[in-house]
Order: structure tokens, then sequence, then C-alpha cells
């Protein structure tokens, strides 16, 4: 029987060295791609946290192992961040951050170091109070999220064979439990044309004019996207213009776009596609229309190239995944939980989008803290999510393990 007053205290208790951890992950700047030292400070708290056993993957992802039992039970964080932007925007230092009584600000803070700062902590109190029930939790810092969301756990998957039972991510929840998220890819259109002198342009074919018209049928196409009560609607828009021409005084060669396209419910990257390439000023122009592919190698210098589509996700409220959550936050905490979604895109769209393992999300900081100036994460929050880390593997062994559907129930 879990004594959940215990938890609770024991999360009030480390929350300074929580604190400290989380101060010390953002004092060391980790945009994707450059991780390694961050993961290195990591190594040393779960070392300290007294986890059985820890490994960098070859991707340069860490992994914490705690218990040896039959359920592999997965919390995943990533470490990367992404950069300051503006530095005029910031009202303090953004590595060095600021500490008071209730917040702590700095990049990382909430998306999403402080996930790593209270899953290393929640494993501090499961060894303090013996919480080792038939599970092997493992604590996963993952890399390149900011750069492409989900690669790093098509790695682990694929790669490392780390297949858990279900996975618990700790992007931001504003304080409540997440299960689901809109799907999202990066998409290309790209217009040819012939350069001539700009003195007289109708030599040429001016590659941007082909653009305009294409772009005023994408803003019309978002209007119109498919709509779903719970993640809400499609969109679209145009992140990027490309261009190349001989000189400033000749007609453009090519033009390309880049688009945002963000998937409800029901759309699928080849539906997603087909609408633009249908689209009138497409058609005419002969536009050229893909996806954009990642390619860019970790930290360790391993390439793990994946076309930058990323699927829709749901999981359902009766899902038993979704009811170890919500019986361990009332069982904490004395109230029910809120349900809901995240706007953005998590590494759940390979974990469940992709491979179909369950994925649930709770986690300290604020959705709206995300690659803002002045990113600031919530002390209460990370107790609260120590305390709920240290008590959902137990909860989910003892009552609702064998409620998983046989499709997606692993034991190793």
């Amino acid at each position: 029987m879990l004594d959940f007053k215990k938890i609770n205290e024991l999360a009030v208790k480390y929350e300074p060295d929580m604190t400290k951890f989380l101060r010390d992950m953002i004092a060391i700047p980790s945009e994707s791609c450059d991780e390694k030292k961050v993961a290195e400070r990591i190594k040393e708290e779960m070392e300290r946290a007294g986890f059985d056993r820890i490994r960098i993957d070859p991707m340069g992802n860490i992994l914490g192992y705690i218990g040896n039992g039959g359920h592999l039970i997965a919390m995943d964080a990533h470490i990367d961040t992404v950069g300051i932007g503006n530095a005029g925007n910031w009202e303090f230092d953004p590595y060095r951050g600021f500490e008071d009584a209730e917040r702590i600000g700095g990049r990382g803070g909430s998306d999403q170091e402080g996930g790593m700062a209270s899953m290393v902590y929640a494993g501090k109190i499961i060894r303090e109070l013996g919480l080792d029930a038939d599970y092997t939790l493992v604590v996963v810092g993952s890399v390149q999220e900011e750069d492409c969301d989900g690669l790093c756990w098509q790695y682990i998957i694929n790669e490392d064979k780390l297949r858990p039972d279900f996975v618990v991510s700790t992007e931001p929840t504003d304080g409540g439990i997440y299960r689901g998220q809109r799907g999202r890819m990066e998409i290309y259109v790209s217009t040819k044309g012939v350069s001539c002198h700009g003195s007289a342009p109708e030599r040429g074919d001016n590659a941007i004019y082909k653009i305009a018209p294409i772009l005023l049928e994408l803003r019309a196409l978002h209007e119109n996207l498919k709509d779903d009560e719970f993640l809400g609607k499609g969109s679209l828009t145009v992140s990027e213009i490309f261009f190349t021409s001989p000189s400033r005084c000749a007609v453009a060669d090519s033009c390309k776009i880049s688009i945002d396209r963000r998937l409800t419910r029901g759309e699928t990257p080849e539906y997603a596609l087909s609408q633009i390439r249908r689209l009138p000023s497409v058609v005419a122009s002969g536009a050229e229309v893909g996806v954009y592919r990642y390619d860019r190698p970790s930290y360790t210098g391993l390439t793990y190239p994946t076309d930058c589509c990323f699927p829709t996700w749901v999981i359902e409220e009766d899902h038993p995944v979704c009811g170890t959550l919500m019986e361990a936050y009332e069982s904490l905490f004395g109230k029910r939980a809120r349900l809901d979604k995240w706007t953005f895109s998590t590494n759940g769209v390979a974990i469940m989008g992709m491979h179909g393992i369950p994925c649930i999300g709770f986690g300290p900081g604020h959705e709206d803290q995300a690659h803002a100036p002045n990113e600031l994460t919530w002390k209460r929050e990370l107790i609260d999510c120590a305390a709920m880390y240290a008590a959902i593997p137990t909860i989910y062994v003892e009552k609702y393990a064998k409620k998983m559907p046989e499709s997606t129930r692993n034991i190793i």
C-alpha cells in the first residue's frame, strides 16, 4: 500500500535539491546537438540519487534505470533547449537565471529541464521508500527534440530496442494531465523560373510571381481545415521564403516556401500534401510539393535521418494509463485532475504516433513559457511532479497493468 502522505513529504523535502539541480542544468547552454555537458551533469545527479544503472546511448540520449521488474515504464524529458533569441527581450541572464521563493527563471526551466529534475528525485523517493513493485523504471533524457521531435525516440525504440508498457512525457502541462496533441509536418513548395536582367523582366520568368497566388490560396486553405472537438482545428502557416537570383538587378529563377502544417485527428500526411498539390495555383505553376528531411548529426556525431512528418496521437480517457495518472493525482492531491492536450508537438509523435506505445503527459512548467524570453517554472510544480512520478509505477503495476490491451502490454 502506497503511503501518499510520505511521498508528498519527501517531494517537499527534496525541493532544494531539485531547484539546485535545475539551476545547474539551466546554466549549461544545451541547444539541439549540443547536449553533451548537460547529459554529463544529469548522469552525476542520477548517480547521487541511487539509480541502479545509467547509460548514454550512441545518439547521446541518457537513460537511467531503477529496479529490475517485469513491467518496463519510461518517463521522458528532452534535455535540449532552443536558443535565447533577442537577448534584449530578457530581463535577466537566461543561463544564470534567477530564483525567488516560488519561481525559477532561465532558458529550459519549463521546456523541459524541470521535468528531468522531478524525474531524478522521484527515483530517489522510490529508492528511499522501497517502492519496488514488479517494474523497471527508465528515466530518459532525450536529445534533438527541439530540432526534430520524436527522432530520439525513433532511435530509442528501433536501435536501443526499448519498448515500454507506456511513457510519461514530462513536457509542461500547466498542472494538468495531457492525453494527446496534433501532429505536424514541415512542407515545402518550390517554383522554378528563368532569370534575365531586371531592366527587361519580360525576357525571363519570375519564380517569385509564381509563388504569390500560391500564398493566397494557402491562406484560404487554412481557414477551411478540419476541426476536432478535443484536439482542435488543423492549421497551416507559411513560415519561411527563399529565392535564388543572379543579383538584385535580375529576375528570380527559383522560389521556395516552408509551411508549418498542424494535423488534427482525421488528417493524414497524404491528405495534407494532396490538399496543397491540388491547389489551382500549384497546378498552374508546376510547383513541387514535398516534405523536408532532417539529417543533422547529434552531439555524438551520429546521423539518424527522418522525414519531417510527425503523426497526431490521442490516448482515450478510459485507457488504463490515463486511469493510472488520474488515480495517482487524486490520491496525492485530493482532487480530480484536469484532462487536456498540448497545443505544441512532443516526442509522443514517435512514441505513440509512429509506434503505438501509450503516451501521456504530466510535467512541471507552463506551455506559454516554452521558447519565450524570461522563461519561468514553479517550485511547487517540481514538487508535485516528483510525487506523481514516484507513485505512478506502483499504481500501474498493482491496479492497471492487467487492464492493458494485449497489443500494447509489454512484459520484459
